[in-house]
């Protein structure tokens, strides 16, 4: 196999992992709140919001040492122990407990920032300045079939379902638990690429930290590790307050906060709206659905395609911001202000029209389409602008994003549904400041992240 060949299989293989593992984590963040409504138990008082504001808290202070882990123990090990860790957390739903929810929310926040940080840098090693953008888009797409099959897999096993049965949550806890450890094993497969080995034998070697193999070499090792972790630590301090990366930052900021919108709190709300009949509960499969169309066209599209339909950085920022604008503003005249909170049973509620199934499945699309537009654009500038220092550049990138999510679940589960999108709309079209002026034109950026004048700065330079 030629090296262009190895590299485009450790990405699809990359793609693959995440895919198993986040079909199964990013399935129970859309429906861990509508399972710990259905408890019947006096040992569990959880929230699913909660738990979401600690996993996100210790995944933004855990990215300022998570380039000096991968740095220590390697990409592939680090996204290895990071999985399970993943799969710890959903397994406590199979017989959960207040103490073990939470402490599972801290791990996998610690976990997440090293896996973020690792996969940036597995992408990175296998791309070159002319593939990062395909190889982001493969990424990406094969990531986001994880909406598809997941939610696919919930309204099979919900349809009809009023109440969330203690039966239905472990079969379908186990389910994912299994799932998710298939995806860890995957990132096993994973090989150095020709580029970084000394010879043809060491390309079939895995992406492993090699073993010192006497005592002098283990004293000269350790004291390497240590210097390297040290420096990581230190790259990524230096990146985080570079001009590239706080214009940058704006954008980052912004996927952030609508992840946070997307993956926890509006299925909640679809699930809440008794309007929308008995089958409500299961829409909340259908919708992760729709988001995964929505992402996995677009990193299709936008990714994989880019080259051949010709289309540059600008068309596809601009149409990431017109689906969110779209999507908002028809959420906002579908969806009662009371879903995220409603009870068990659900709220009655209408907003400013008849509730629509198709148009709350319409949104769950345009909001997948709008974040493929963002993210799959944000993976390849940072891997093409950060070559060199791929591991900081991505935990900063993770960094930034997960503060952003983290503020918004601070008060997510406590605010109107009306507040809430007022602040990411707020976020979204907010007034500009002047940037730089480039060595052919003066550009502008807008400090909501979807503006495509933010990307203007710097491919027009």
């Amino acid at each position: 196999m030629s090296p262009e060949g190895k590299k485009l299989l450790n990405i699809i293989i990359l793609g693959f992992g995440f895919m198993f593992m986040f079909t199964a984590f990013q399935t129970c963040g859309n429906i861990e709140q509508t399972v710990i409504k259905s408890f019947n138990s006096t040992e569990f008082h959880g929230s699913g919001y909660t738990s979401m504001a600690i996993i996100y808290g210790v995944f933004s202070a855990s990215n300022l040492i998570a380039p000096s882990v991968v740095a220590v123990i390697g990409p592939q090990l680090s996204m290895f122990f990071s999985g399970l860790l993943y799969s710890l957390y959903i397994a406590m739903f199979i017989y959960p407990y207040t103490w073990s929810f939470y402490t599972a929310s801290v791990l996998v926040g610690i976990a997440a920032a090293v896996l973020w940080t690792a996969q940036g840098n597995v992408l990175t090693i296998n791309s070159t300045d002319s593939t990062i953008g395909r190889n982001s888009g493969i990424f990406w797409a094969l990531l986001q079939f994880s909406l598809f099959f997941g939610n696919l897999y919930i309204y099979c096993a919900w349809h009809g379902h009023v109440h969330i049965t203690d039966k239905d949550r472990r079969t379908v806890f186990i389910s994912l638990t299994v799932i998710s450890l298939v995806g860890c094993f995957l990132f096993f497969l994973l090989r150095k690429p020709d580029s970084e080995c000394s010879s043809s034998a060491e390309a079939t070697e895995p992406l492993l930290q090699e073993e010192p193999c006497n005592n002098t070499a283990t004293s000269s090792g350790c004291s390497h590790l240590c210097s390297q972790a040290l420096d990581a630590f230190v790259k990524a301090c230096k990146l985080f307050i570079t001009r590239e990366m706080l214009l940058l930052g704006v954008s980052i900021g912004y996927t952030g906060l609508e992840l946070t919108f997307y993956s926890g709190v509006y299925g909640t709300c679809i699930g809440a709206m008794m309007r929308f009949g008995q089958d409500a509960k299961s829409l909340i499969g259908i919708s992760g659905i729709c988001i995964g169309v929505g992402e996995i066209l677009g990193g299709s599209v936008f990714g994989i395609l880019n080259k051949r339909i010709g289309f540059g950085r600008n068309p596809i920022v601009l149409l990431g911001l017109v689906t969110h604008i779209i999507a908002f503003y028809l959420i906002f005249l579908n969806i009662a202000s009371d879903a995220p909170l409603a009870p068990e049973e659900g709220t009655d509620l209408e907003a400013f029209i008849t509730p629509s199934v198709g148009v709350a499945l319409f949104c769950s699309f345009l909001l997948g389409l709008g974040d493929s537009c963002f993210n799959t654009q944000l993976l390849s500038i940072i891997g093409f602008m950060f070559h060199d220092n791929s591991a900081p550049a991505f935990a900063v990138f993770k960094f930034i994003q997960v503060t952003q999510t983290l503020n918004r679940r601070v008060y997510c589960f406590t605010a109107e549904f009306y507040f809430e999108l007022t602040c990411v709309c707020h976020f979204l079209c907010s007034p500009s400041w002047p940037l730089w002026p480039s060595t052919t034109v003066t550009t502008c950026c807008c400090t909501g992240s979807c503006s495509s004048w933010s990307w203007w700065g710097f491919w027009a330079r």
